[in-house]
């Protein structure tokens, strides 16, 4: 009989630790422990107590629970006395079909990942779309993690038992999260249009780019929006209308259709060099399932959608970041239209070879006095929400930043004959300067320093360093704050530079203001997550996002998504799983609510 919550809330104490007895291997104290916080309110909230109980319950108990696993295809799995649960997961990855080279690779394996660690390897081999890793990739991931830090091994295998949790209480539940599986299908599909074989990169407006959005406006029109096209700087812009006409209607045009404002939203469909399938793009699928289930129901909100692919965010192939969100804005600087990719190619050549109409551009300008305002929806694209077992982040503010190109001069001499205290060494003091930007930074929340280029020109390993190039990287969640920081780390850059008798120059590269969240968007996104039945976790963006361009003319706020693998992006190893995806389409769909009632 299938699972459900009002059972579980109802049921005695023995009965309801019954019902969820193997949920978590062999640990029956974590079903126990979550209960006492009946009634769950959904099985999300269900999922999170337990990961609660193992995240409070201190690392002997957790090292119990981690070795309570069995290995992959290992003396249990020979010997017929898996778990049921444990037997049928194995199964589905084929770890009970593998060929004499796959078994003895595992077994090799899981000898020296045991030795290394003390505990056996974990691993959700359902995978994050729930049917199932392929041995090839099971392997992979065991090789990878081998080389981990023991610390940072340990979380990602609770968070692995987490996963493997999270998926037997679906089956307990006969819960599966079909809006999950089509955003994370649509990622995995567009994912095969790359600049390069091997390798996610698209670039803007390359015949990989322009596959993409061939591809959006085709699933687009398939999901019912009204209208689906380019625009003149290559964004992909869906638009499904309001219902109409409106009570008080305002003049037909740009965002405005049957008198009703529209509701504006999208991320960016590009990617950086060998990226990964979700920074941007979840942005897109999401408000796309919803305008789908709309559709598919038969309902139009009392205001439009409008959904937009940017088509360039990252600045890869032209030096021209949020190209795409910076045309709404008015921000298509001309002067992009001269420069060179690597190949020699100029922007304008580019779009005109793919048939947008440069003369067009100033047109695409947004009159914010026609859309309700922007969310956005990412990936995390950090470990903060990895790390606290939360599936989705409420943003407070995007990190405004400041960015410096700096070298110090010092002499170079000779090694072995300059005395210690007669050096002037421009090495050691750019390392003392990235010291104090990681002193500096840690001393206050929501700011974050980075000394991320250091260069030695011509180092030599019996040369005291001459010459030493580097970067600052500066951000915070006000402006003030960022300036705060930027002017101690200069005044203590020229400082050392002065005590160690050494020369620096510093050029601004970038400032960026800081975007916090509009107050009542951000309370639509909490509303939405509370509506789940998740408690809310708010956190800063420390990256920038397209929202950034849109916050100058309208009120944008931002909901993170959770990213596995300790939360990386910009990266292969990118992911997220089907269920929390599932949660971010439906909290879009309780904001979309939420603005539909009066």
């Amino acid at each position: 009989m299938t699972l459900t919550l009002e059972r579980l809330n109802a049921a005695s104490h023995a009965d309801a630790l019954a019902s969820l007895d193997g949920i978590y291997e062999h640990s029956p104290w974590i079903a126990e422990a979550a209960l006492a916080q009946r009634p769950f309110r959904s099985l999300e909230n269900l999922k999170l107590a337990m990961a609660s109980v193992v995240r409070e319950a201190g690392r002997d108990r957790q090292l119990a629970l981690v070795r309570a696993h069995p290995e992959l295809a290992g003396r249990a799995a020979v010997g017929g006395t898996l778990t049921a649960e444990s037997n049928g997961e194995q199964s589905v990855s084929g770890l009970t079909h593998c060929t004499p080279q796959e078994f003895a690779a595992i077994q090799r394996l899981n000898t020296d990942y045991g030795t290394r660690f003390g505990w056996p390897f974990v691993l959700a081999v359902r995978g994050p779309r729930g049917t199932g890793l392929t041995r090839a990739e099971i392997i992979a991931v065991f090789e990878r993690r081998l080389q981990g830090h023991p610390d940072v091994e340990l979380a990602e295998c609770l968070r692995q038992v987490h996963r493997i949790a999270e998926l037997r209480l679906n089956d307990r539940f006969g819960m599966t999260p079909e809006r999950g599986n089509l955003v994370w299908d649509w990622a995995e599909s567009l994912a095969q249009h790359s600049d390069r074989p091997g390798q996610l990169t698209v670039t803007y407006l390359t015949e990989a780019h322009r596959a993409c959005a061939a591809q959006l406006i085709d699933w687009m029109k398939g999901c019912g929006f009204d209208e689906a096209g380019i625009d003149a700087v290559g964004n992909v812009v869906g638009i499904y209308h309001a219902a109409g006409p409106h009570p008080n209607p305002l003049p037909e045009g740009e965002g405005v259709r049957g008198g009703a404002r529209r509701l504006l939203t999208g991320s960016h469909y590009d990617t950086v060099r060998n990226g990964g399938k979700y920074d941007g793009r979840l942005g897109i699928f999401v408000p796309m399932a919803c305008v789908r289930e709309l559709h598919r129901a038969g309902r139009r909100l009392p205001f439009g959608i409008e959904v937009v692919g940017f088509a360039e965010e990252e600045g890869q192939r032209y030096k021209a970041t949020f190209l795409g969100s910076g045309a709404l804005v008015g921000q298509f600087n001309p002067a992009w239209l001269d420069q060179r990719d690597a190949d020699g190619v100029t922007m304008r050549e580019a779009m005109t070879a793919a048939g947008l109409a440069i003369e067009d551009i100033p047109k695409l300008v947004r009159d914010p006095a026609r859309y309700l305002g922007f969310v956005e929806v990412h990936i995390e694209q950090g470990p903060v929400l990895n790390e606290i077992d939360m599936p989705l982040g409420v943003v407070t503010s995007i990190n405004g930043g400041v960015r410096h190109l700096g070298e110090m001069v010092g002499l170079a001499s000779h090694a072995g004959t300059t005395p210690m205290d007669r050096r002037r060494d421009a090495a050691t003091g750019v390392a003392e300067l990235a010291l104090y930007v990681e002193r500096r930074a840690a001393s206050e929340p929501e700011i974050v320093g980075t000394v991320g280029m250091l260069e030695v020109p011509n180092g030599s390993i019996n040369v005291v360093p001459g010459r030493c190039r580097f970067s600052l990287d500066l951000r915070a969640t006000t402006d003030d704050k960022r300036d705060r920081l930027a002017a101690d780390v200069l005044a203590e850059c020229r400082r050392i530079a002065d005590r160690r008798g050494l020369q620096v120059t510093l050029e601004e590269t970038m400032r960026a203001a800081a975007a916090p969240s509009a107050p009542a968007w951000q309370t639509h996104w909490e509303r939405a997550v509370e509506a789940l039945g998740l408690p809310v976790f708010r956190l800063p963006s420390g990256a920038g996002h397209d929202a950034m361009k849109l916050h100058e003319v309208m009120p944008q706020a931002m909901l993170f998504l959770r990213g596995g693998n300790s939360g990386i992006s910009h990266n292969p190893l990118e992911t997220i799983t089907n269920d929390d995806t599932d949660l971010c389409v439906r909290a879009f769909q309780q904001l979309l609510e939420q603005l539909a009632t009066p």
